[in-house]
């Protein structure tokens, strides 16, 4: 790595891999399988990206008592078909396979349990390309590790031994978690935010395709690499 080389930090479902209908259909699934009501899709759409205990009860209105059996339930479909259904977007192998040719530290921190993220990941055939996989607890009720996408994004950072980074997301989680850690955050807009919701939440900027995203991390480079030369500049005696 060049010492103006930036890592980057992706969040997973929505940036790097596009569910396709494995994450909603197997909420739907976990809900009618409890006797709860399914929202539409458009409302299971939203709750791709937040942590999934959460948008259960904060969304669904799921019972408290009930909880884990519906997370049991989903976890089963998406292990069994889930994964199957989903897809790199295009053009996300190529550019994690330049960044490894070029020496560039990558990670990803998702609110997906961190297991289950790294099943995802080898099954796309990434894994290898990621010096830091982090995500929540693979026991969603535990309050074990880190515990929301600040905290998150807190551990890759922490296994990449830096404190500056690119995050590139999604949802105005993955936004908000990289102002809570002092990092920009590139948008992209082919995930699962609602029109206007990165601009709202702080990205740096809204990307839409894979190049774009690649060029905006080149644009945050060439500005870290000018401060950096402007603080040596100023330390020179």
């Amino acid at each position: 790595m060049t010492q103006t080389t930036v890592p980057v930090i992706f969040d997973l479902d929505g940036t790097l891999v596009d569910p396709a209908g494995g994450i909603s259909g197997g909420i739907a699934a976990a809900l009618a399988a409890a006797g709860l009501p399914v929202p539409g899709q458009d409302v299971l759409n939203s709750m791709i990206g937040p942590k999934l205990s959460d948008a259960l009860r904060s969304v669904c209105k799921v019972p408290a008592e009930m909880l884990d059996e519906v997370i049991r339930t989903y976890r089963q479909y998406y292990l069994a078909t889930g994964i199957a259904e989903s897809r790199l977007y295009p053009g996300i192998r190529e550019a994690l396979e330049t960044f490894a040719a070029e020496g560039r530290p990558v990670a990803v921190a998702t609110q997906k349990p961190e297991g289950l993220a790294q099943i995802v990941l080898r099954h796309h055939g990434i894994a290898n390309l990621f010096q830091s996989i982090r995500g929540s607890a693979d026991n969603e009720s535990s309050t074990d590790g880190p515990v929301g996408k600040a905290d998150i994004i807190a551990a890759a950072l922490a296994d990449l031994s830096t404190q500056h980074a690119v995050m590139v997301g999604d949802r105005a989680q993955d936004v908000a978690g990289a102002i809570g850690n002092g990092l920009d955050c590139i948008g992209v807009g082919w995930g699962f935010a609602h029109d206007g919701e990165l601009e709202e939440a702080g990205a740096v900027t809204v990307v839409d395709t894979t190049a774009g995203m690649v060029a905006a991390i080149g644009r945050l480079e060439a500005i870290h690499a000018a401060a950096m030369s402007e603080v040596r500049n100023d330390g020179a005696v």
